[in-house]
């Protein structure tokens, strides 16, 4: 049955059944052939798994993003990076890495970090005499710096999902991200130099203080997040909340880039935004319980010990698993169906919990920028006006990059942890 299971899965998903609804109708239907568990359970298990606390963090967060998004914080944060990175060969390219990071710290999200900066930076880039392809390619691979440096929907997925500190999480992927970051800045930096791309345009100090002043609000809310987080002054959700009251204000009052009649289209995006996320969440929670009942977690386990104790061999198999299920599934749906069954597989070979989620969210993180799914190279295509198919040999040097940090990350756990003194 658990095999069936699988199967009906797979051929939902190639019959393009949305990913919730093929999660939640799969697991209905074994339940239903077995005849052991009443439908009244199923509904009931959809409902508790978005009745949580933590998970009250994912709207907020989404909102408090949109309100950045739409409140002119994009274009101070790219002036910010243009004036720091713009004399670089390559500067451009760097300053839209480095503006994806900033925007990553505000919205948690890939693909609105890509639709963000990407609306102002492609075409800047182009202009510039840069490649369409690498262009495009640039703000594809920097938007996955969203998930990473905290705040970050998957790592708030995967913490509900292993029972583990949401606040630890976002700690933790403050240096991983970072180093993300620069492993994309010296790959458009040499890039950049073999192909003459960028470089020359001065700023002075003068330049920068104003630059920074103007952004100086934008640059505060992830240092309220984090600080009021790691301070033990509120949690992550209400973490979240502070972030949504702090976008408004400066949105409406401060920067006055948002109206009060852009509100509701702000509201209601971020509600059909979160209302996936929660949906995905209730169908996967019957697949995991199906999972849990039949004991495959425990006994998949026990089947990797018995292959092997080496936790290095075990975190490369893991790794490959990881970097499969992100070619083909949405982030939030690999989180919440994966979580169940590796996170006992980790915890079993001593691997801290905390260091595998930020692997987890990282290796899944290339999951944005490769095809079928590419969520990133869609939307940066999009903007481009490009095909997607034209951005392939472009991106593939940023997936392998990409690849390589998540095997430094994979087996220098301390990247992750050191912050949190573990």
């Amino acid at each position: 049955m658990a095999l069936l299971l699988f199967v009906l899965l797979i051929a939902l998903f190639l019959i393009n059944v949305p990913i919730a609804i093929a999660l939640g109708l799969a697991s209905a239907l074994i339940f239903y052939f077995e005849g052991n568990v009443s439908i009244i359970v199923i509904i009931q298990r959809m409902f508790n798994s978005v009745d949580s606390f933590p998970l009250m963090a994912i709207p907020f967060f989404i909102l408090a993003g949109k309100l950045m998004e739409s409140g002119g914080i994009s274009n101070r944060l790219i002036h910010l990076a243009n004036v720091i990175f713009g004399r670089v060969k390559g500067g451009l390219g760097i300053v839209s890495i480095v503006a994806c990071a900033f925007f990553a710290a505000i919205s948690g999200s890939a693909a609105a970090t890509t639709a963000a900066v990407g609306a102002l930076m492609i075409p800047a880039m182009v202009n510039k005499g840069y490649d369409k392809s690498f262009s495009t390619a640039i703000q594809a691979a920097g938007g996955t710096i969203g998930i990473m440096i905290p705040p970050s929907v998957p790592l708030v997925l995967y913490g509900v999902a292993a029972g583990v500190s949401v606040g630890d999480l976002f700690i933790a992927g403050i240096v991983p991200g970072l180093m993300v970051m620069l492993s994309l800045i010296l790959l458009v930096y040499f890039i950049s130099l073999k192909q003459g791309y960028g470089g020359g345009e001065k700023f002075g100090a003068k330049d920068f203080f104003k630059a920074f002043m103007d952004a100086f609000l934008a640059l505060l809310m992830p240092v309220i997040i984090l600080g009021g987080i790691y301070g033990g002054i509120f949690t992550p959700t209400e973490a979240a909340v502070v972030a949504v009251v702090y976008g408004l204000v400066i949105g409406l009052f401060v920067y006055r880039e948002i109206k009060f009649t852009d509100l509701a289209a702000i509201f209601s995006s971020s509600v059909v935004t979160t209302a996936v996320i929660m949906f995905i969440i209730a169908g996967a929670s019957v697949f995991g319980y199906y999972l849990t009942r039949q004991r495959i977690p425990a006994e998949l386990t026990e089947m990797m010990l018995s292959l092997t104790d080496n936790w290095i061999i075990a975190l490369l198999i893991i790794n490959l698993v990881l970097l499969l299920c992100g070619i083909f599934l949405e982030t939030s749906a690999a989180i919440i169906i994966l979580t169940p069954i590796l996170a006992p597989i980790a915890s079993a070979l001593g691997i801290d919990l905390v260091h595998f989620g930020i692997i987890m969210v990282v290796n899944l993180g290339i999951g944005f920028i490769t095809p079928p799914v590419g969520v990133n190279l869609f939307v940066a295509a999009n903007i481009a006006g490009t095909k997607f198919e034209s951005l392939l040999r472009a991106i593939v040097p940023f997936i392998l990059i990409m690849v390589i940090d998540v095997i430094i990350l994979s087996f220098i756990p301390e990247i992750s942890l050191f912050l949190l003194g573990d």
